[in-house]
């Protein structure tokens, strides 16, 4: 493909991402783009990756793209990819009339006010002094405060790093192999990877390549997750024979690691209100060669067959739905699907949740509180609300359990707050509750 028909191609990508996020039921970016080469499967795998690339550019610089375009008034995908094309990628005025050439399968030539609007930004920085501070570090206005205030004093640093494409990490499946082996063989298989600076478990890939391909992924020697998502995950004092209850397990990436740390003895309940998200456990299960996982999927997080396991698991894991502020550098639309009712519904489920998971834990069992954002509101308020009202729980100091964390990733001496700028990882909230009778 020229470059004119990948550009016409984000265009049409980004022209779904806008219509969609307006909508009752936004779907997320990769499965808009997923569906849309699939539609196209003449496209190849270089042209999509470039198309790909493209479009999450504009998505994760949304908001610096748009004030661009609307000081000439303007507001479409074609405006933010004239101001993309322009000012990260240096486009002269003729090299975008060679990509808009209005010729098959590249964008209309532009109209009047869009090369105006080119012909203006030409030679610009992305960023300008008159940008408000949500444009220039791209996120919604709507959450400024609370992610100022969550974030600390280095608020600016952290949010720009959420905004960082992340690294690609592995975790190695213990259950049949060790790191040192697993490095060495993907060493072999041509791959620039590296042990990760926390997790004892994890492996970082310095360069972007097809992973899926090796013959250790087909071994079920490594599943892919984040380095933070790996750290969290052993928090829990799993230990081979427990009964431990994954309560939002979705595709099962913490119950592997959960399975491991058990080293595939004892029993894990795996449950989601998605068959759909179970259902893709399944083969990740038989590749990693875990069988002490039983999946189940219940309505709510009020379906009478929890009451069926109260006060019977030696650990509960929550994997709490929330805002994925932690994430926006793997799903930076993920900024632009929420809003303010959106974190306040988020919010009562969570608190519901927790209410439901923590009947299971049998006493002097664990439960452990996770989510994915770095909003105080979902983590630390949520905590500290449950413990106002279950008084037979309290927080475990983390460096009981394990000491690998340095200090500074400490907050309140109790609760664990990675960050990409901070820890290189995505951002993670997790408390360790033990219960007391």
């Amino acid at each position: 493909m020229y470059d004119a028909a990948r550009v016409e191609a984000t265009i049409e990508l980004l022209t779904e991402c806008e219509t969609s996020w307006k909508s009752a039921r936004p779907l997320p970016a990769d499965i808009i783009i997923n569906h849309y080469f699939k539609a196209r499967r003449f496209i190849g795998s270089k042209d999509r990756g470039a198309i790909a690339e493209l479009t999450y550019f504009i998505i994760r610089n949304r908001a610096t793209l748009r004030w661009w375009a609307a000081r000439h008034n303007l507001d479409s995908p074609r405006a933010m990819a004239i101001a993309a094309l322009a000012l990260q990628h240096k486009k002269t005025l003729p090299d975008l009339h060679n990509i808009f050439n209005g010729e098959h399968f590249s964008p209309a030539k532009c109209n009047t006010e869009e090369a105006a609007f080119a012909k203006a930004i030409a030679g610009q920085s992305m960023l300008h002094e008159d940008m408000p501070t949500h444009v220039r570090y791209n996120y919604p206005q709507w959450i400024e405060d609370e992610l100022q205030s969550s974030l600390g004093e280095n608020w600016q640093e952290e949010i720009a790093a959420l905004n960082v494409e992340a690294p690609v990490d592995l975790r190695t499946n213990t259950l049949l192999t060790t790191r040192e082996d697993l490095l060495e063989g993907l060493i072999k298989e041509g791959y620039e990877v590296v042990p990760t600076p926390l997790s004892p478990v994890g492996i970082r890939m310095q360069s972007r390549a097809p992973i899926f391909t090796s013959e250790y992924f087909k071994r079920g020697w490594f599943e892919m997750q984040d380095e933070g998502s790996q750290l969290v995950s052993l928090l829990l004092p799993a230990k081979a024979g427990d009964k431990i209850i994954d309560f939002c397990a979705g595709a099962g990436g913490k119950t592997l690691a959960l399975a491991a740390s058990m080293q595939n003895k004892g029993r894990i309940l795996a449950w989601d209100t998605s068959s759909k998200r179970l259902e893709q456990m399944a083969p990740r299960l038989k590749r990693a060669k875990v069988d002490n996982v039983q999946r189940h999927v219940i309505e709510s997080e009020h379906d009478a067959f929890i009451k069926r396991h109260k006060d019977s698991a030696n650990g509960v894991l929550i994997d709490a739905p929330c805002t994925g502020t932690g994430t926006w550098r793997r799903n930076p639309d993920l900024k632009w699907r929420s809003n303010a009712t959106h974190l306040q519904e988020i919010l009562d489920i969570q608190k519901r949740i927790l209410e439901s998971a923590s009947r299971l834990v049998k006493v002097n069992g664990y439960l452990l509180y996770i989510t994915c954002s770095v909003l105080e509101s979902e983590n630390e308020r949520q905590v500290e609300a449950f413990l106002q009202l279950k008084k037979n729980f309290r927080v475990v100091l983390l460096e009981k359990i394990w000491n690998n964390f340095s200090q500074q990733t400490m907050r309140q001496g109790s609760m664990l707050h990675l960050t990409p700028h901070k820890d290189g990882t995505d951002g993670f909230f997790a408390s360790l509750l033990q219960r007391y009778e």
